[in-house]
């Protein structure tokens, strides 16, 4: 099964690369962005029968740092996965 895990910064965390990505995005002429937030996105592979749980606790003990991030889990439906 293909998982995909979005990792975001919570609300109030500076975010540095979402700042530069701005800047860079009006120094290009592009007017009217107000904001830019950068995120990671991580593909898994795992096997079908592999528990909501144990995804919850991949993201909580290695893939995202709750201090200062949130995370989504997304599991691909079988159209997605095939593409």
């Amino acid at each position: 099964m293909k998982v995909r895990i979005h990792v975001s910064l919570k609300p109030g965390v500076l975010d540095p690369q979402g700042r530069a990505v701005h800047h860079a995005l009006e120094g290009l002429g592009f007017a009217g962005v107000e904001d830019v937030r950068v995120g990671r996105l991580i593909e898994l592979t795992v096997a079908d029968d592999t528990a909501d749980d144990a995804l919850d606790a991949m993201c909580r003990q290695l893939l995202a740092n709750q201090v200062i991030e949130n995370y989504r889990i997304e599991k691909l439906a079988e159209t997605e996965r095939a593409g």
